[in-house]
């Protein structure tokens, strides 16, 4: 008796479903943790390419950028992109700037964290985790004074 195997468990059949497009929380980190990312010109390259990308299925909402690391909300289109070669283009995107300021490669670590939100108070905790990020490294002594964040586009749960 041959049964056909589902693509996916049943019991996460729901999950996939109602996360489909997930909400992603990604890290990812300079080579060595060089800090050159809280600069105005990488910034301002990000805000670029990540607009840009916004009109292509690519959705950043709110973002922080650290000196060694960014944190950043993502949403993608599951049907076009996949999620590591989508942090692969970013980070070699984001490289373009770097080289422009003279910094030698290689930029990136090779990996980056992710994590699926599935609820509002999941999403919540986090942000409030980013936005304290340059508080806690001693950067400002107030969130809002962190000139190296934003928003592309309004994500929310």
């Amino acid at each position: 008796m041959n049964k056909k195997i589902p693509d996916r468990p049943p019991h996460l059949s729901t999950i996939f479903r109602k996360y489909d497009p997930p909400l992603y929380f990604i890290t990812f980190c300079t080579h060595n943790r060089i800090r050159v990312l809280a600069t105005d010109q990488f910034y301002s390259h990000f805000v670029v390419l990540m607009t840009r990308k916004a009109e292509q299925g690519i959705a950043c909402g709110e973002f922080v950028i650290m000196p060694d690391h960014i944190h950043l909300f993502l949403r993608i289109d599951p049907h076009q992109y996949q999620l590591g070669r989508t942090i692969g283009f970013i980070k070699k995107s984001l490289s373009k700037s770097l080289r422009e300021s003279g910094i030698d490669q290689p930029h990136w670590q090779p990996n980056f964290f992710d994590h699926v939100l599935r609820n509002a108070d999941s999403y919540s905790a986090k942000w409030d985790y980013v936005r304290m990020n340059p508080v806690r490294a001693g950067l400002v002594s107030c969130t809002d004074d962190w000139k190296y964040q934003g928003v592309i586009v309004p994500i929310r749960y």
